[in-house]
This record gives structure tokens, C-alpha cells and sequence, in this order.
């Protein structure tokens, strides 16, 4: 019966001396007569016009230390700028409504705190920004008032039309002069006039290293609007010259593989295109692509979790500690 699809561990096999194949799932009609194009997913038969599936894991495209993140905690537990100017680096993220912003942040005060944390308040059901205010946070480091010599600063996501944060006060955050609690209004941009602008922008006022946070699950859903403003968030960083990368989220719910072992995240090709996806749409170059999940479900730590979330953090580390020095 046409079509049809068959499943075989075999190399070889024949189905009425017809055809022979070594893939493990063809479908099949009789729509054509002849292939020759096995390289892009289809094989020669007799009869019949066949295609198959791609493997959803391929040869690692990625080396990452697993089973080593002891070297990577002790890095970033080590970490202190050297410009005496500045205190700590300011990670600030950015990205789409329920892209996993305050998730992320959890997950770093998690990996360095031992203990799953909730600290940044995240939302798994509103469709609207759960975040509406601008919000900094210190990773505490040891006893309680001594913080990591970096942090992070939270925003309200970005939506469509005049929903969420505007791209003008990302960037006048990104300059330095929006103030901690400053409530985001969608239809309007922060006046030098409001309590919360900052008129004498200082080194650790600024924004040092820029974070946009994608899920990998919607990555291609999100709307040319939306990519717009986070394209136009970009180039303003651009144009003041600050460091910039990108974090895929919600790695385990765009692929089953991942979901299964978390280590087979830089073997799966969906991951790949996806991150190729988000080079093309932002300019976002793929070295400064890292994916990552964030705590969700887990109330324990996990050290192959932190091993990816650290190493998103070490480059943020070490994009923002080359641009202190050099301004």
C-alpha cells in the first residue's frame, strides 16, 4: 500500500528484490520512478520515490568540558575587575515575554548558591511581561553582604505593538540612566524629568555586557515585529560599542533528545538549526550563541545544568571584563 513507511536496523534489505537501503525510516510513494539523491535525505529504489528522516543526532559540533565544572565555578567565584572603577559587571538581559530572563537569573544564583533559589519572580502562564520593573541583582557570595563582582539587570520583556518595554529605555537603561524600581509604561519612554532617570551616569551605572535571551522552542515563531525591536536593541548596543551574545532557553522542550540527556545538547542538529536561525535573524554571531536550560522542576542542582550555564557565564565574564578595559 502507497505510501508507506518502513522501520529496519538492517544495512541492507530488499522488499520484493525491488530496493535496498541502510536507513532506519523510509516513507515511500509511487509519485516518482527513479532517485539518485541520497545525500539530501532520499535514496535510489525501483518503483518507488523514497525519503527518510534526518537523524536527530549528529557528530558534536561543539566541544564542552562535562564533568568539569569545578573549573568554570572556580573562574567565576575568582572573578574581579580589574578597572578599580568599577565595582561589578552589569549583565543585562534582554528578549521576548517569557523567553526565560528571570529563569536564567535564578539559575546562575542557584549553580553559585548550591541551592535551587527563586529570587528573580518568574511566571510560567501570563502571555504578558511577568517583570515590569528594571531590577538589579547581586549573586551573593559566601556570607550574607558579600556579592560576586558582577550582576544582572532584569526588564520587562518585549511584545507586540505597544505592549512591553520599549526599545528606548533599553537603551537609556544600557547608558545607565534608568534607576533600580523604575516601573516600565509601554506607551511612553522615561523623561529626564521622572524620579527614576539618572542624570549623572557613572561606570557602575551602565550597562556592560548585553544578553538577549531567545526560547529555543519559539525561536522561529516570534513575530517580525518583535525581531525588530530586538534587532533595533542591537545596534544601539552597537553603537556605544557593548559586548553582546545570546542564550537559547527552553533547550529541553525544542528537543527530545536534550530532554532525554542533557548532554547531547551540542549533538542535536534541531538545536544547530535553530541557533543558525537566530545568527541570520539578529546577526548574532554563532560563537556568541549558548544554549542553556534553566531550572524548572529540579529542586536539586545539577551539575550538567551548570555546566552549560556556566559557560554562557564565563564568556559574559570575559566580554564585559574586555570592555571595562578598554574604555
Amino acid at each position: 500500500m502507497w505510501p508507506q513507511t518502513i522501520h529496519t536496523s538492517t544495512q541492507h534489505w530488499t522488499d520484493n528484490n525491488n530496493y535496498r537501503t541502510g536507513h532506519s525510516s523510509l516513507k515511500f510513494s509511487r509519485s516518482k520512478s527513479l532517485l539518485a539523491l541520497l545525500s539530501t535525505g532520499t535514496t535510489e529504489v525501483m518503483g518507488g520515490w523514497f525519503s527518510f528522516s534526518s537523524p536527530p543526532l549528529i557528530e558534536e559540533w561543539r566541544k564542552i568540558p562535562w564533568g568539569q565544572k569545578e573549573r568554570d565555578l572556580q573562574y567565576v567565584e575568582d572573578y574581579q575587575p580589574h578597572n578599580d572603577d568599577l565595582k561589578q559587571l552589569r549583565i543585562l538581559l534582554y528578549g521576548p515575554t517569557g523567553s526565560g530572563k528571570s529563569s536564567f537569573i535564578n539559575s546562575v544564583d542557584s549553580l553559585l548558591r548550591g541551592k535551587i533559589t527563586g529570587r528573580a519572580l518568574a511566571d510560567a502562564v501570563s502571555h504578558e511581561s511577568f517583570t515590569t520593573e528594571y531590577k538589579t541583582y547581586k549573586i551573593q557570595k559566601g556570607e550574607p553582604g558579600t556579592f560576586h563582582s558582577f550582576a544582572f539587570t532584569d526588564i520587562m520583556g518585549l511584545e507586540k505593538s505597544d505592549k512591553g518595554v520599549g526599545v528606548e529605555d533599553i537603551k537609556q537603561a544600557m547608558r545607565g540612566h534608568i534607576k533600580d524600581g523604575y516601573n516600565f509604561k509601554p506607551h511612553s519612554t522615561i523623561s529626564e524629568d521622572d524620579p527614576s532617570y539618572n542624570k549623572t551616569a557613572a561606570l557602575n551605572d551602565k550597562v556592560h555586557v548585553l544578553v538577549c535571551v531567545i526560547p529555543a522552542s519559539t525561536v522561529n515563531l516570534l513575530s517580525a515585529e518583535t525581531m525588530k525591536k530586538m534587532r533595533d536593541v542591537r545596534l544601539g548596543a552597537r553603537d556605544m560599542r557593548i559586548p553582546q551574545l545570546a542564550i537559547l532557553t527552553k533547550i529541553d522542550e525544542a528537543c527530545p533528545e536534550v530532554k532525554r540527556d542533557i548532554r547531547n545538547v551540542y549533538m542535536s542538529k534541531s538545536l544547530k538549526t535553530k541557533m543558525e536561525e537566530l545568527n541570520v535573524s539578529l546577526g548574532i554571531p554563532l560563537n556568541c550563541i549558548f544554549p542553556v536550560k534553566n531550572y524548572h522542576s529540579e529542586i536539586y542542582t545539577d551539575d550538567d545544568i551548570d555546566t552549560l550555564t556556566l559557560s554562557a557565564l564565563r564568556r559574559m565574564i570575559d566580554f564585559g571584563e574586555d570592555f571595562v578595559n578598554n574604555l
